[in-house]
Order: structure tokens, then C-alpha cells, then sequence
């Protein structure tokens, strides 16, 4: 037993908290910043996160229990789309307390359509991301009262997930309305994904943030092999291959570059994270394969991991 559940129910609280939005508000590098390590992927390019994500943070009066959901969709009603729709939609009623994430400033109709989502039924903080990119800081104050009127939030917290900024405040908001119970997870623990799970989100992200709009959105990373193994040294090996799933031919061209040389980046990039993240030495092998139209075969979709 770890000292956190030596800690009576009545002195500590644990919970979930779902991040919420549309895409590309920041909702991942809010998760990666509170739970103080990158779990969940981040890029320029709209909805990189697929998967629900869960990262861990524990105090010594509460843990938090962070659910990183997928930017609704509202356009491209695909199978793929779909299914990650489903997993906003999962996660609002299984939380304890929702974060709402928008952009400072900005407020469209993809921003509305997720306050339809939000449950009149747990405690839902607004928060206003990149408060330190508003070029103009007197339009907080008004734009703040008008988010107001649209909801019934618990609280309304301006932050800047990018510089840390105001995170504490957060928090502090977010840990009274967490229920009283013992920790769920052990002390040490960050998420519930596995490494395989989160070598394959490494190696797409580091696609998207080399190749930007140059690869459609529709491409996926499957983890055909992933062993374990004792170095000589007494060091831990991780052997990892993986295969990078585009629509066609064209695509896999980009993807591999002039002679290898984007695909040996990306490779590279994400050997290089995954050994700061497993805290292990990493051998990794990525090939292109072409598989024309997955994204919309929900069979396709749910056999990588798209429930």
C-alpha cells in the first residue's frame, strides 16, 4: 500500500475531469502541462488527438484524473470522425467535472456546437485558452460576460496552457468539486495507456508536425511489433515496429521523402521522445503501407483502435 491510500476517503478526493473542445484549442498541451509530462500529441494540424487520453496528477490532497478527448467534428461525418465523436460524447457522462477549453477571443459555431454536449448535471469550468496571444487585452473582460450568458458554468478561468500560465488557479478550481475518495491510481502513475499505445501516437505526431497539410488527415500508425528486452548493460531495450497506414501511393511517396530522408527524420524524432518517455533505449523501425479508403470502413476504423 502507497501512503496516498493510507490517506483516509474523507481527506482526499480523486476524480475525473474531461477536457473538451473543438479543435485545436490547446486541449492536449493543457493535459501535458498539468500532469507535467507529454502523454497526449500535439501539432498546428486540426484534431491530431484521436483517442481518449487519460494522464494522471496527484497531490498530496487530491488526484486528478485528466481525460483528453478528441476535437468534435463537426464536417467530414466519416467512420473515423464518427467514432471520435462517440468518444466526446462517452466521456461527458462518465466525469466528474468538465473543462471546457475555447480560445480566447474566438467563439464559433464549431465552439457551439460542443456547449450543446456539455451536461447540465456535474460542474462544467470554462476555460478561456491563449489568453496571452489576445492582441488586444481590454476584449477579455466583454468576451468573458458574453460566455457567461451562454452557460451555466461552475467558473471561468483565463489561462495560457502554452506558458503555464494561471494553471495553478485552475486547479484550485477543479479540486473541491472532486468527489472525497482513495487514489485510483498509484502515486507515480501518469496514464492508463500503454507504451505500445502511446509509441504509436509519438510516430504520428512527429508525421504531422514534419509533413503539416502535406498528408491528408487520413493516415494511421499500427504497431505491428513491440518487445521487450534486458541490454547487456543491464539496461531496458524497447524493439518497436511500426507501420504507417496512408490512402495512396502519392502519399506514401511523400511520406518516405528523397531517399528515406523525411521518413528517417520522423523516425529519429520519435525514437528520441519515446526514450525520454519509456526511460528506456529504443530500437524502431517504420515502413509505409497503402490501404485506400480506412478512415471510412468502420471495420478499418475499429480494428486500429478507433472505438
Amino acid at each position: 500500500m502507497n501512503e496516498l491510500e493510507e490517506v483516509g476517503a474523507e481527506e482526499f478526493r480523486c476524480g475525473f475531469v474531461a477536457i473538451v473542445g473543438r479543435p485545436n484549442v490547446g486541449k492536449s498541451t493543457l493535459m501535458n502541462h498539468l500532469i507535467g509530462q507529454k502523454i497526449s500529441i500535439t501539432s498546428r494540424k486540426a484534431q491530431t488527438t484521436r483517442h481518449r487520453i487519460t494522464g494522471v496528477m496527484t497531490t498530496d490532497s487530491a488526484q486528478f484524473v485528466f481525460v483528453d478527448t478528441p476535437g468534435f467534428q463537426t464536417k467530414h461525418r466519416n467512420a473515423l470522425n464518427q467514432a471520435m465523436n462517440r468518444s466526446v460524447t462517452t466521456t461527458l457522462a462518465d466525469v466528474d467535472v468538465v473543462l471546457y477549453v475555447v480560445e480566447a477571443g474566438r467563439f464559433g459555431p464549431a465552439d457551439e456546437e460542443v456547449i450543446k454536449l456539455l451536461p447540465k448535471n456535474r460542474p462544467v469550468i470554462l476555460v478561456v485558452n491563449k489568453m496571452d496571444e489576445l492582441a488586444d487585452k481590454s476584449t477579455m473582460l466583454p468576451f468573458v460576460d458574453a460566455m457567461s450568458k451562454r452557460f451555466d458554468f461552475h467558473a471561468i478561468v483565463p489561462i495560457s496552457a502554452q506558458r503555464k500560465l494561471k494553471l495553478d488557479v485552475l486547479m484550485q478550481a477543479v479540486e473541491p468539486l472532486l468527489p472525497e475518495s482513495v487514489p485510483l491510481f498509484d502515486e507515480d502513475q501518469i496514464t492508463d495507456r500503454n507504451e505500445r499505445f502511446l509509441a504509436a501516437e509519438i510516430i504520428r505526431e512527429k508525421i504531422f508536425r514534419m509533413l503539416g497539410d502535406e498528408l491528408p488527415y487520413a493516415m494511421a500508425v499500427e504497431i505491428e511489433k513491440f518487445d521487450e528486452e534486458m541490454m547487456k548493460d543491464g539496461r531496458e531495450l524497447r524493439r518497436i515496429y511500426a507501420a504507417v497506414l496512408v490512402d495512396r501511393d502519392s502519399q506514401k511517396a511523400i511520406l518516405i521523402g528523397k531517399n528515406g530522408e523525411k521518413l528517417k527524420r520522423i523516425g529519429t524524432d520519435a525514437r528520441i521522445d519515446m526514450e525520454k518517455l519509456f526511460d528506456a533505449k529504443v530500437h524502431l523501425e517504420i515502413w509505409v503501407k497503402v490501404k485506400s479508403g480506412w478512415a471510412d470502413d468502420t471495420r478499418l476504423v475499429r480494428q486500429y483502435g478507433y472505438e
